[in-house]
């Protein structure tokens, strides 16, 4: 099976939505974001984001040059932009794991929601985590699970730059964290 590696973005108490939507728009992170979801190590293949209905719904299209996954229990038809609907994560991995996508997909990031990402963090196939930290407060109604630190630790990775970064007054750090071996 493949693994999983939830990325987001986080304000100081962990929010990371208000009413479906981001509460700050800061553009070079969200290049950070696209660049992070898209790069692949393997020639010929595409990473796989992994998300929830509403947050398919909040988007404003299909995330190009990677592979779209939808988990919906209700779906009946697959919407406009979507590669894939699965009714569960387990069943999006275990057929992105499988022939013939376990051939085109590199690796698979989890975009959200909270409960998808909770599920994602408490998972043994999770390995790694993507966090931004924004240093700022913002009302959210939607948040990012607090995750065992005693099962991951904070990583240098030299693809993440790792000092403070700085857009239109606001201040946020990139974090990584790995499963303990």
């Amino acid at each position: 099976m493949k693994t999983i590696i939830p990325i987001a973005a986080v304000c100081n108490d962990m929010g990371i939505g208000v009413n479906g939507m981001l509460p700050w728009d800061l553009p070079k992170e969200s290049d950070y974001y696209n660049r992070i979801t898209s790069d692949t190590k393997k020639g010929g293949k595409q990473n796989a984001v992994v998300m929830g209905r509403k947050t398919w719904n909040s988007l404003p299209g299909r995330l190009d040059g990677r592979y779209n996954v939808v988990l919906s229990r209700h779906l009946k038809e697959r919407p406009t932009g979507v590669d894939l609907v699965a009714t569960s994560l387990v069943d999006a991995v275990k057929q992105l794991s499988d022939p013939p996508l376990a051939d085109k997909v590199d690796k698979v990031f989890i975009l959200g929601g909270s409960g998808i990402y909770k599920e994602s963090v408490e998972s043994p196939l999770c390995f790694r985590i993507y966090l931004t930290r924004i240093m700022a407060d913002y009302e959210c109604d939607t948040f990012f699970p607090e995750f065992n630190t005693n099962l991951f630790h904070l990583v240098s990775d030299p693809d993440v730059p790792c000092e403070i970064q700085e857009e239109k007054g606001i201040q946020y750090k990139f974090e990584v964290y790995e499963k303990k071996v």
